[in-house]
């Protein structure tokens, strides 16, 4: 079992679909169109963290929905939503 540290905290960022670029399988928004917390633009997501949560609309994914790296948001079939449509991607890390 792994060990969970004892403090957590998380980091929350923000955008549009219309933000991302690709089609299909390779639909993707930058992590530097996210503004983050403090209201400014993000320059990277976290390189570590215990999991994150995405949130279309304001309602949580699976998490078969995308997949995240220190640099993009990965949402396959994401281009066949409405541009206008919020999108959130909350790290826990530690």
């Amino acid at each position: 079992m792994p060990i969970v540290q004892p403090y957590q905290n998380t980091r929350r960022f923000t955008a549009t679909i219309g933000d991302g670029t690709g089609t299909g399988a390779t639909f993707a928004i930058a992590a530097t169109v996210f503004t983050n917390d403090t209201g400014g633009t993000a320059t990277a997501f976290p390189g570590s963290f215990n999991y994150y949560n995405l949130y279309i609309n304001g309602v949580m994914q699976t998490s078969d929905t995308s997949t995240v790296t220190t640099t993009t948001l990965t949402i396959p079939g994401g281009d066949a939503l409405d541009p206008g449509v919020p999108i959130m991607v909350q790290f826990v890390v530690s």
